[in-house]
């Protein structure tokens, strides 16, 4: 099969392309013939040398994929040859075949493209775990969300608007703030020219909002404590503006906040299935009904994924690229 390798830790250079073995599924798993693979931001870390691989893991980057089942390994029975799915995968996505857990496979949305598909999985699965299991986002509350035009963000600002939340965001030009109302949130802010602290507290008349959904971290976190209504859940996903922070442990207590945070890939595979099972019962639907849409920024093809890693790393991207295989 055709694939693209990190020949050295380096810049979107080193990804070159290779031919490769396609891999054989293991009692649980299935074997895609993928036609399209999402970009994420880990991959550009693993890239880079800055992201371990789990060692039971394709060393090949590649997160999530859509594309067509060819075969099943002997204990997986929810899918069949021929079936259409994405997936979350332990890597190797940027490849011609990838193997998923079974239990990690989602159908393709009624009405969407495997390029659209696979933008999903990595992002949707993420938003869940983090806004509603740990964050535990609830009918009613509000939700703010760092970095709104990433892939991260477009799909937290999307589910939760269809679930019924108050939805914020931030993000770094006025074009991703406009881009992130017109995807579903009440308000966004510049973070370049806008004071977040201020803007929600206005927002809310001075409550603060429930949930925030972090990827920025370091000079953040403090002013993100006081962004939190009273039992508020500041909820790390990423720290791209660094991992220390200094917060006010008493702030916490009077006020009764959560800090909390997760990485998704470590987890088992168990832990993903649950996630892929909430999905398929309470995220698909509102897919299906066009009440989530896929956001693609751009796609290129595989022999091209350097480039699109360029385009990754400048930031002028809203939503996600994607690699056609």
């Amino acid at each position: 099969m055709r694939c693209i390798e990190i020949s050295k830790p380096g810049g979107p250079e080193v990804l070159v392309p290779a031919e490769r073995p396609a891999p054989v599924p293991k009692a649980n798993e299935i074997l895609v013939k993928v036609a399209a693979a999402g970009i994420n931001r880990p991959d550009v870390l693993q890239r880079m040398g800055k992201y371990a691989v789990p060692p039971d893991a394709s060393d090949l980057p590649g997160l999530e994929i859509a594309g067509e089942v060819s075969a099943v390994g002997s204990s997986a029975a929810r899918f069949k040859v021929g079936d259409k799915v994405c997936a979350l995968v332990h890597g190797g996505g940027y490849a011609e075949y990838c193997v998923a857990p079974e239990v990690q496979a989602l159908p393709i949305p009624k009405g969407l493209s495997a390029l659209e598909a696979a933008s999903l999985p990595e992002t949707c699965f993420t938003v869940w775990s983090n806004v509603y299991d740990r964050g535990r986002l609830a009918p009613g509350e509000s939700l703010l969300v760092q970095g709104g035009s990433s892939g991260i963000g477009v799909t937290a600002i999307q589910m939760a608007h269809a679930m019924g939340n108050r939805v914020f965001a931030t993000a770094g030009s006025d074009e991703k703030v406009a881009a992130c109302v017109r995807l579903g949130a009440e308000k966004g802010f510049n973070y370049r020219t806008q004071d977040f602290l201020e803007e929600i507290k206005a927002a809310t008349g001075g409550k603060g909002v429930n949930v925030i959904l972090d990827m920025v971290g370091g000079d953040y976190v403090p002013r993100e404590l006081k962004c939190l209504a009273d039992e508020g859940r500041l909820v790390f996903i990423a720290s791209l503006r660094g991992s220390k922070a200094e917060i006010d442990i008493f702030e916490i207590q009077r006020r009764r906040l959560v800090i909390t945070g997760s990485t998704l890939r470590p987890r088992p595979v168990e832990f993903k299935g649950d996630i892929a099972r909430s999905l398929r019962e309470k995220v698909w639907p509102l897919i299906e009904a066009g009440r989530i849409k896929p956001v693609i920024y751009k796609s290129f093809p595989l022999a091209q994924a350097s480039e699109a890693h360029k385009l990754m790393e400048s930031s002028q991207h809203i939503g996600k690229i994607v690699l056609t295989v």
